[in-house]
């Protein structure tokens, strides 16, 4: 946390460069605040050591002997409750730090309510509590906002750990300088006859009063950088001040014991804001870049002079409130965006006389299908924007211009639908991919016989989006159906594109894998199941050559493991099963794994 510098002893104010603000790099003489001290310095020296030794105090460590480095010190006192921050603004080639005690005792400081010793490697112009002025949020050199009551009694430090001084300002913030713009700081810490020092704005109507008892004659005093000169005719208690300087009154009294007061008045150039044009933007940009209009706003002025905030009200923006922010993000489709202009040297002297419309236009909503199946038995199918909006234009890559077109070719088609209004366009483009689809057809259908507990798997000549039907149950996206009964069925296969589909009859039948005719009454027959509800079956074993053993006619089926009386070897063996549909035609079952073994 330590860093190096070198001690200047030159300061000046930032606003008003002829005149010299009294600075005190001590806590017992800290300079006090109220509302309308202007407050501008710089720093000269380490001062004492009002820490006593210590090694630290907050976020700030001991750095060649002591807390302090080049130190400034201020105290003011809160008359209101509320939100309170402040902004200490610098050269942007420049360090500065702070940490704010409360208390009313420099002996009792205890440890600092806010404290900031970030290095200013970013380059930028303000440190202090709330929101930086310049809209950056969620900087390191900004801690959060203080909620005060009336009457505490603060104490300010003010650091510096730059190579150079060029001196620092401080503006006080927060809704308590909105609800009580008059006292939100006490100013009885301060006890002059011409009250605390002035901070004014171009043309406001400052006026000085020294108007006290017994009084017999008053003469009044101004320095504007070369000394007390007197000003001419002027002899009455009260002095309207024109220009910024160091004003002195004498007071004559009637007992001899005449009384000096000095105030200080400083007047700061009340920015002009320029006419702003109207802007448009498209509803897919989401957001606006509110800075590009600082140029437009501030003409000829120097940025840098300046602040520019914008605000979603008058109110706001008057208050310099709730700034709206840079990349901002538009709640509806035609809003009124008022902007401020602020002095930075004063924060009083403001411009709020301009605003401009934004218009948020609406990019093109496409919504139709990216990807479309135009069916092989089809000579073309639409595609595109189903609803055309006469303010629109339309334009497809493949030339037409209307929001729907035909096509009778797969491929990838892009539509570009504009919104165009007052010089501004707004485009939204969507490809669509056409794709061939054909029916489906099945291939296979593995049935896995078990009894009474069968499951069967449709195979189809191709992967594809289908669903699957056993008889009339629900489609299921799977192809595999489990515990289907041992009969006849019906399988649909559709295709999800919506084009075609196919049904086939299936036979489910149980048979032993093996049987062994051996006589021990085990597994001695074959027999096939499942075919009950079969019209006119007949059933037909033979072996690898082909050759038929064994012909039955009905549901009683029986194969005893021989061929015209005698045995026939151990071996594999095949069968087929007809049946009578539902035109009397005789039809073989398909699908059928029909191979067993006999054992002998």
């Amino acid at each position: 946390m330590k860093r190096s510098f070198i001690v200047i002893g030159i300061f000046y104010f930032l606003w008003m460069p002829a005149l010299f603000a009294q600075v005190s790099p001590d806590c017992i003489n800290a300079i006090p605040i109220c509302n309308n001290t202007p407050i501008n310095g710089g720093v000269n020296g380490f001062g004492d050591d009002d820490f006593n030794g210590a090694s630290r105090s907050g976020c700030f460590e001991q750095d060649s002997g002591t807390v302090e480095s080049n130190s400034a010190w201020y105290r003011f006192r809160t008359g209101a409750a509320g939100q309170l921050g402040f902004n200490i603004g610098f050269d942007a080639d420049e360090d500065w730090d702070f940490a704010l005690y409360k208390t009313g005792d420099c002996t009792n400081l205890g440890e600092p309510v806010r404290c900031n010793f970030f290095d200013n490697r970013n380059k930028a112009s303000f440190t202090g509590i709330g929101e930086d002025p310049t809209g950056i949020s969620d900087t390191a050199r900004y801690d959060e906002w203080l909620q005060v009551e009336a009457g505490e009694d603060y104490y300010l430090l003010i650091n510096n750990f730059s190579n150079n001084n060029s001196g620092f300002s401080i503006q006080f913030s927060g809704n308590i300088f909105v609800t009580n713009p008059s006292d939100a700081l006490d100013c009885s810490i301060i006890d002059n006859l011409l009250g605390s020092p002035v901070s004014a704005c171009e043309n406001d109507n400052v006026v000085l009063d020294a108007t006290t008892l017994s009084a017999i004659d008053y003469d009044w005093f101004k320095d504007t950088g070369n000394g007390f000169e007197p000003i001419p005719g002027e002899n009455g208690p009260t002095l309207q001040a024109t220009v910024s300087a160091i004003y002195r009154v004498l007071v004559i009294m009637l007992s001899g014991v005449n009384t000096v007061s000095d105030v200080q008045v400083a007047f700061s150039e009340v920015p002009l804001a320029f006419a702003l044009s109207d802007e448009t933007m498209c509803s897919i940009d989401e957001t606006f870049d509110l800075s590009l209009k600082n140029g437009e706003v501030l003409g000829s002025q120097i940025a840098d002079d300046y602040i520019v905030s914008y605000h979603a009200s008058m109110l706001n923006a008057i208050n310099g409130s709730e700034n709206l922010p840079k990349q901002y993000n538009p709640d509806s489709e035609l809003q009124t965006i008022y902007v401020r202009v602020t002095s930075l040297s004063n924060p009083k002297c403001f411009d709020v006389s301009r605003q401009f419309e934004l218009n948020v236009m609406v990019t093109p909503d496409l919504s139709f299908s990216e990807e479309v199946y135009l069916c092989q038995d089809s000579s073309s199918i639409m595609i595109g924007a189903s609803i055309s909006n006469p303010d629109y234009t339309y334009s497809w890559d493949s030339g037409e211009s209307t929001s729907m077109i035909s096509v009778s070719q797969e491929g990838t088609y892009r539509l570009s639908v504009t919104n165009h209004q007052g010089g501004i366009s707004c485009v939204s483009s969507r490809t669509v991919q056409v794709v061939i689809s054909k029916p489906p057809a099945i291939v296979d259908v593995i049935i896995e016989d078990l009894q009474n507990n069968n499951s069967v798997e449709v195979l189809t000549d191709r992967p594809g989006d289908f669903e699957y039907q056993l008889d009339n149950g629900d489609f299921q996206s799977s192809d595999t159906f489990e515990g289907v009964l041992p009969g006849m069925h019906t399988v649909t296969v559709n295709n999800l594109s919506g084009c075609g589909s196919i049904t086939e009859q299936i036979i489910v039948v149980g048979f032993p894998k093996f049987f062994t005719p051996n006589g021990d009454g085990v597994n001695d027959g074959w027999t096939i199941t499942g075919i009950s509800k079969l019209e006119n079956p007949m059933l037909f074993i033979h072996d690898r050559y082909g050759k038929l053993l064994y012909q039955v006619a009905g549901t009683a089926s029986n194969w005893d493991g021989t061929f015209n009386g005698r045995t026939v070897p151990s071996a594999d063996y095949w069968f087929r099963l007809t049946y009578e549909d539902a035109n009397g035609q005789r039809t073989e079952a398909k699908y059928i794994n029909n191979h067993f073994a006999l054992k002998r």
